[in-house]
């Protein structure tokens, strides 16, 4: 994997957390999520959304329930830390001073 593939990987994770942190309950649907990392300039197609989920799931980072068509991802307090630049992790990119 090229430099650029690996931090758009660790920015479209650091993005998906912040969605995660901004939304009420901390919790939303692949859907919205892929769409909400668009908006941002982070491109993402559904398959990279539901493998990047899977893979913040692995850390710890979000509680995932639903099904493999409609997948709904939850924040988990160590993702909000990292979102907010509280913790950090290798993989994920490390938020900017403003967030």
């Amino acid at each position: 994997m090229n430099d650029y593939a690996k931090q758009l990987r660790q920015h479209r994770r650091l993005t998906i957390l912040k969605l995660l942190h901004k939304i009420p309950e901390y919790t939303s649907n692949a859907s919205l999520l892929t769409e909400g990392c668009n908006q941002f300039g982070v491109t993402t197609s559904r398959a990279q959304m539901s493998t990047e989920l899977a893979w913040l799931g692995e850390q710890g980072f979000v509680a995932l329930s639903g099904t493999a068509d409609f997948q709904v991802a939850k924040a988990t307090q160590n993702g909000v830390d990292v979102a907010l630049g509280r913790a950090r992790h290798p993989e994920v990119q490390r938020p900017g001073p403003d967030t």
